[in-house]
């Protein structure tokens, strides 16, 4: 067996392995969860870090407060020493929201965290925690669905994983994607069903307070960069989890350039990799494997390049289950090669901003170094 026939059945076995973990499938859906309705709803309390959101702020907060739960509810939203009037702007608005205005960032949290550990000492004693991002607008039966699946499925914790913004053409061509890699890394399959895997989103999440406490609280995560996935695997150690593809909750921060993509990938893809240079070897490694060899396949003869070929109409397929989901047309599938590639510099980029101190910047913070 020649070298290009090895490689071309390397590339497909890596493809056939891919989609026997069923998570391109995208079958974890709220909306296909089956409920019933409690004979009391629990209480409830919406904690909303906000800094510098003047621009969305309204529209976020006016779903939130809209929210037509059947039992109590209302909402903590903590001002995060924002510079451009978001407190004021929250202050102004009617509802169930309250604006707490936030305490200076500690050493060794990350400023989200800070916030939502303020407001969480705030809410008091309810049932369930929603932690829910000032950029992120629900429709109005979100919170009732999140509790719903939280009582029927038995879940310490319930998150939705938001509809990401994806109108321009940067937004197109690269957000799809970027929930496609999360659910590969995070398969939403496994994280619902017994075992270690377990993962988050955390643009929504309903938590159980006792749970969250058991765990040891925000502050047994106060430096994580990746907050949503650390409290998913803080939480699944004291019982089930479930996370899943929303229409319900949606994100209305949009993104004008790849510049503005690369700068939200790049500000946590390190600390994803554990700020590990042999891990980033392997990581990029790893996409040219599964990414780059298939399409170099097609460029070799005979055998090699059908083996090619099989393996790059098996990364299409996997991609359109989420191209649907999003509505975008499935010859974006073809495109998933040179949007890998993207990321793989998207990552490079991360590690490059670490070694300058300059990890994890978000809202004029560089963040990456808080729990180190």
């Amino acid at each position: 067996m020649s070298a290009g026939v090895l490689w071309g059945v390397l590339a497909l076995a890596i493809w056939l392995g891919i989609l026997a973990t069923g998570f391109w499938l995208c079958t974890e859906r709220d909306d296909r969860v089956n409920l019933a309705e409690p004979d009391v709803w629990p209480e409830v309390v919406a904690v909303i870090p906000a800094r510098d959101e003047a621009d969305v702020i309204a529209r976020s907060l006016g779903s939130v407060a809209a929210q037509d739960y059947p039992g109590p509810f209302r909402a903590v939203l903590v001002d995060d020493n924002s510079g451009d009037g978001t407190g004021a702007i929250a202050r102004g608005l009617s509802g169930r929201v309250s604006v707490l205005a936030g305490a200076p960032l500690p050493a060794r949290w990350t400023g989200k965290l800070w916030a939502l550990s303020q407001g969480i000492a705030q809410a008091g004693t309810p049932r369930f925690l929603w932690l829910t991002d000032a950029d992120i607008a629900h429709a109005p039966d979100t919170l009732r669905r999140l509790v719903g699946i939280a009582l029927t499925r038995d879940r310490r914790l319930v998150s939705f994983m938001a509809r990401l913004h994806c109108e321009t053409w940067p937004e197109r061509a690269l957000v799809p994607a970027f929930i496609w890699f999360f659910m590969m890394l995070y398969p939403f399959n496994w994280i619902n069903r017994r075992g270690p895997v377990s993962g988050a989103a955390g643009g929504c999440v309903l938590v159980e307070r006792a749970a969250l406490e058991a765990a040891g609280g925000i502050a047994a995560m106060r430096g994580a960069l990746i907050d949503d996935c650390t409290l998913g695997a803080l939480i699944k150690r004291q019982g089930p989890i479930w996370l899943g593809l929303t229409d319900r909750s949606r994100s209305i921060r949009p993104y004008a350039s790849a510049g503005e993509i690369a700068a939200m990938i790049s500000r946590s893809a390190y600390a994803q990799l554990r700020y590990n240079p042999a891990i980033l070897a392997l990581t990029i490694l790893g996409l040219a494997l599964v990414f780059a060899l298939p399409v170099a396949m097609l460029f070799a003869g005979g055998t090699a390049r059908l083996l090619g070929l099989a393996a790059c109409a098996l990364m299409v397929l996997a991609y359109q289950p989420l191209l649907r989901f999003y509505r975008r047309s499935p010859l974006w599938g073809l495109a998933l090669p040179l949007v890998a590639g993207f990321y793989a510099w998207c990552t490079l980029l991360s590690a490059w901003q670490h070694v300058r101190g300059r990890g994890g910047m978000w809202k004029g913070r560089a963040q990456a170094g808080a729990a180190r």
